[in-house]
């Protein structure tokens, strides 16, 4: 029970910590309310427990003993992070009826997790954490706690932005909320690229 309660604490610790993916969704929740965000919801966390089952199966291995395809995952993320700030930085902000269902897709969350360097770094801290003697089963079972608490923790963003998306009643403020995120985005994006 104690290896289930570790695997539980580090699967909500990096999942509900600010990052890319939970900046999108707050964003998406405020601007599309939580059900549009079901699809980003659902694309990020199918995207993430997909990437963790991989890298516990042996992706990151194959990944170390060719450098130069690991350089191109972190150098993607950094350009998707920075396509999603200018995206967000250029939207006008106008809150109209029949953009009401245009949040994210499915295989943009997916995509997002992916390129998220937070996710990758997770992914290989867990599994070194609690499956890195290969257990195939410990492997599925992590995987599948990580799924319930990684949409969990997304869907809390996606939450406290519907709950914001009730005073944005304005394009002016739906605009500064996004290039907030913008910001916050491209911040990532240069930290990623400095660290």
């Amino acid at each position: 029970m104690e290896l289930y309660l570790s695997m539980a604490a580090f699967a909500l610790a990096s999942s509900i910590t600010p990052g890319p993916v939970n900046l999108v969704a707050l964003n998406c929740g405020a601007r599309f309310g939580l059900r549009a965000s079901g699809r980003h919801i659902a694309g990020a966390t199918l995207g993430f427990t997909l990437l963790l089952l991989l890298i516990g199966l042996g992706l990151y291995e194959l990944l170390e003993r060719a450098p130069v395809l690991l350089r191109g995952i972190q150098w993607g993320g950094v350009a998707f992070l920075l396509y999603m700030a200018w995206r967000l930085a250029a939207d006008d902000g106008r809150l109209q009826p029949q953009r009401a269902t245009s949040g994210p897709s499915l295989l943009q969350g997916a995509l997002m997790q992916w390129l998220n360097p937070k996710a990758w770094l997770a992914s290989v801290a867990g599994m070194g954490l609690f499956a890195a003697n290969g257990d195939v089963l410990r492997i599925w079972l992590f995987a599948g706690l990580y799924f319930l608490i990684c949409y969990a923790s997304i869907t809390c963003w996606a939450g406290a932005g519907a709950l914001l998306g009730r005073y944005l009643q304005e394009p002016a403020q739906v605009r500064r909320l996004n290039r907030s995120m913008a910001l916050l985005l491209a911040a990532s994006a240069l930290y990623l690229l400095l660290g």
